[in-house]
C-alpha cells in the first residue's frame, strides 16, 4: 500500500485534472506512464498497473491524441527485444502530474489530520 506522510496512507489517491476539453489525467494513465518509466516495457507496466496490453496502449493512444504528440517511445521486439520509455513531453507530463498530487497531498493534511484524530478519539471513548 502506498503511504503519504508520517507513514500513514496517502489522503488525495485519486486526483483526477481536466486539461482541456475531454483530456483528463488520473492516476490510472500516470500510474501506467511511471510503469512504462520504471519497467521499460508497456505489456509489464500494463501487467504491474493491472491492466491488459491492449488497455494499457489505448489509454496510451488517447494521451497521444490528446497531447498531439506521444508520451511513450516504443520499440518492436525481436533479437534485441521491444522496449518502450517515455519521451521529453511524457517525462514533463507525469513529473507535473506527481507535482500536483504532492501540492493537493499538502493542502488537505491539516484537514486530514484533524479526522483522523476525530477517528482516535470515537474509538478510544
Amino acid at each position: 500500500m502506498e503511504q503519504g506522510r508520517n507513514g500513514a496512507p496517502p489522503a488525495v489517491r485519486h486526483l483526477r485534472v481536466a486539461v482541456v476539453g475531454a483530456a483528463q489525467l488520473g492516476p490510472g494513465k500516470a500510474d501506467l506512464l511511471q510503469a512504462v518509466a520504471e519497467l521499460g516495457s508497456i505489456s509489464a507496466a500494463g501487467r504491474a498497473t493491472g491492466m491488459s496490453y491492449a488497455r494499457a496502449w489505448r489509454l496510451l493512444e488517447a494521451l497521444e491524441a490528446e497531447f498531439g504528440q506521444p508520451l511513450v517511445q516504443a520499440s518492436r521486439g525481436g533479437s534485441s527485444g521491444g522496449g518502450a520509455r517515455l519521451t521529453t513531453l511524457g517525462e514533463a507530463v507525469l513529473g507535473a502530474y506527481r507535482r500536483m498530487q504532492a501540492k493537493a497531498e499538502a493542502a488537505v493534511a491539516p484537514e486530514v489530520e484533524a479526522l483522523r484524530a476525530l477517528l482516535r478519539a470515537t474509538a478510544a471513548g
